[in-house]
């Protein structure tokens, strides 16, 4: 591929065009960043004390972490496993084969093949939780306070061809929530399990999708580049003319 003067001319105009716009939208998504950190870092705290919860919920305290157990009141069984959960999701799967066509080349002839092969395949899936739960002693509806992740914690096999998958949520977790105290309750949050109140600032506080931004920014800078390169560009020539 053969690049004339005025395509590296004129690609360089694009990469300049093309940066001046990204620099515009990471001036807005440092701006939506720093808004944030200013509402994380004005933020109350509250470092497993049951009455000041208590009291920023009554009194519409606003933004606030806070720090203590969640706590599932009513843990379900395991349905087919040992044990008590804030969750269970157990999920059927079933072998079976399937086929596939695939062409390759031998010689000077294509040949086309069928190929079996066998996957586990999700059949369907059921689900328990508990009803409640409370959080640094405080009770609420399950799914006021979402427990942060699941695990798998089993695979029973029924036959050869069939399996259970089993993904639970234990009853218990320690951690810090991101909040909103008012009207004598809380809106929806996140556990960030086994995280300190000034831990889940710092992670909240992050600098990664400003990263995320210039890394995708940058590949398609080149992309666009090397597209445009790739083309006759036939236009340019003819200016020449």
């Amino acid at each position: 591929m053969e690049v004339t003067k005025r395509e590296v001319i004129f690609s360089i105009v694009i990469v300049c065009a093309m940066l001046t716009i990204g620099f515009l939208i990471a001036g807005k998504i440092e701006q939506n960043l720093q808004d944030k950190y200013i509402e994380y870092e004005t933020a109350a705290r509250i470092d497993g004390d049951r009455d000041a919860f208590l009291y920023g919920m009554e009194s519409n305290l606003g933004n606030a972490f806070v720090y203590g157990d969640l706590v599932a009141v009513d843990p379900v069984d395991g349905h087919g496993i040992d044990g008590q959960y804030a969750s269970v999701r157990k999920v059927k799967e079933r072998y079976t084969e399937h086929t596939r066509t695939v062409t390759r080349t031998v010689g000077k002839r294509v040949v086309t093949e069928v190929q079996h092969y066998w996957t586990w395949d999700e059949v369907s899936t059921e689900e328990w939780h508990c009803s409640k739960i409370t959080f640094l002693g405080v009770s609420f509806p399950y799914g006021t306070v979402d427990f942060p992740y699941e695990i798998h914690i089993e695979t029973v096999r029924e036959s050869s061809k069939i399996r259970y998958q089993y993904y639970v949520c234990y009853p218990q977790y320690t951690g810090t929530i991101y909040t909103s105290l008012r009207e004598g309750g809380i809106s929806k949050a996140v556990l960030q399990a086994g995280m300190t109140i000034e831990e889940t600032i710092n992670s909240f506080e992050s600098s990664l999708p400003l990263i995320f931004f210039w890394a995708f920014w940058v590949m398609f800078i080149m992309l666009a580049v090397t597209c445009f390169v790739s083309l006759e560009n036939r236009w340019l020539e003819d200016n020449r003319r």
